[in-house]
């Protein structure tokens, strides 16, 4: 809408803020509302449920607002992007919770909009914009995790429908997926042009999942096996051995999501609460500031370089936007954010000390028992959504435009 001018902002923030205001459950509006924490995921689970969440997604997906850039037609608000920042910014203002997370809506609906055919597109995305069904992603194997293009799972054309054979790990939340998006491989004799894109129906005969528990004791990833796993040919998204370039796309709409989370309104980052505030009560004060003059030095170049970074993610989204898409730059903003976090989190247990240590027993805060899992757990920032080491080779090659090492 190229005469979306500043009155019209204002009309329309306006009525973005008198809609969320009218329309947000009271339920959840306090501090300690209780609900269930999967529902926010929505999916077949939470079909037809009252729990607050689930009433709260199907008012926000009606106005389209669970993907609100995305095309009316496919279930999204059909809005321009300065009005879909809009409804972002207003949901981060209002401290609404999210209507919907998604790996639908965040990985797969952007690459639908792409390569899907129309059949695909009407089918897929309004259940995703709805909550209806909750997306896994089948990328990483025992064998195939940086070098993803070594994958084995076999699909084989049997006729009728395709036939899957194999294993996937780290898949997450598997265990709670409806379906699943799935590089699989169709043709044995080449590398990267023998992999496809298919889309798989958790309840299929033949499929498996195994939490896997991880080291902060939570268990959001798992080992998948699919074993003669039966779907059907339109399940095929894009073209038979085409589903590298699929792949590779979807890499940079998912380094772009978890890159969000540390962006304006962004909860990740290792640990709960204001770094230099947890620092002050276990640390103290010596002259209105912390006593602790490294550490000082150390929470202060964080904290800069996690603001550096957000004002990085809102150039590069605006630049995203511009260009009908993410860019390589999406592996910059993934190492950094990726790094930054596990200093962070090693920064709040430091800060705590001994109680930063803490995981149970009346002796420790909630806080203190987080601080540690926190810390836990973002070593894997540095693995999910493509490793480290692999962001950097992107950077070097298709940023910088440096050549291979012979």
């Amino acid at each position: 809408m190229a005469d979306f001018g500043a009155a019209d902002i204002d009309t329309f923030r306006a009525e973005v803020r008198a809609w969320l205001e009218a329309n947000y459950p009271p339920e959840l509006k306090a501090a300690d509302a209780k609900t269930d924490p999967e529902a926010v995921w929505g999916g077949r689970a939470f079909e037809g449920s009252d729990d607050p969440q689930s009433v709260w997604m199907r008012r926000a997906a009606a106005k389209g607002w669970t993907a609100p850039a995305w095309p009316a037609e496919y279930g999204g608000g059909g809005l321009t992007a300065p009005q879909a920042r809009i409804v972002e910014e207003e949901l981060a203002r209002g401290h609404y919770r999210p209507p919907l997370l998604s790996f639908g809506i965040w990985m797969l609906g952007p690459v639908l909009l792409e390569y899907g055919n129309e059949a695909q597109k009407k089918e897929h995305m309004p259940r995703i914009t709805r909550g209806e069904v909750r997306w896994c992603q089948g990328y990483s194997e025992p064998g195939a995790g940086s070098d993803l293009a070594s994958l084995a799972t076999k699909c084989e054309d049997k006729g009728d429908h395709w036939q899957i054979d194999g294993q996937k790990v780290w898949t997450s939340y598997a265990d709670k997926a409806d379906w699943c998006f799935c590089l699989v491989r169709t043709d044995a004799s080449k590398k990267h042009e023998g992999i496809s894109f298919v889309l798989i129906d958790m309840r299929s005969e033949g499929v498996e999942t195994r939490p896997i528990q991880l080291i902060s004791g939570e268990s959001p990833f798992c080992e998948t096996f699919f074993t003669g796993v039966k779907i059907p040919k339109e399940n095929l998204v894009g073209k038979i051995n085409g589903g590298w370039e699929i792949a590779k796309r979807l890499l940079q709409y998912e380094r772009q999501n978890i890159s969000a989370g540390f962006g304006e309104g962004g909860t990740s980052g290792g640990g709960s609460g204001d770094l230099g505030e947890v620092a002050k009560t276990y640390v103290g004060l010596e002259g209105g500031k912390l006593s602790d003059l490294d550490l000082r030095r150390r929470i202060t170049l964080n904290k800069m370089n996690f603001q550096a970074l957000r004002q990085t993610i809102g150039r590069t989204a605006a630049e995203s936007r511009a260009a009908n898409g993410p860019s390589a730059a999406t592996s910059i903003i993934k190492y950094a954010a990726a790094e930054f976090a596990k200093e962070r989190s090693e920064l709040m247990v430091e800060a705590m000390g001994g109680q930063g240590l803490g995981w149970t027993g009346d002796g420790f805060s909630e806080p203190e028992r987080l601080a540690v899992r926190g810390w836990l757990r973002t070593k894997a920032n540095s693995i999910e959504g493509g490793t480290s080491e692999i962001n950097l080779n992107v950077v070097s090659k298709r940023v910088l435009g440096l050549p291979d090492l012979k």
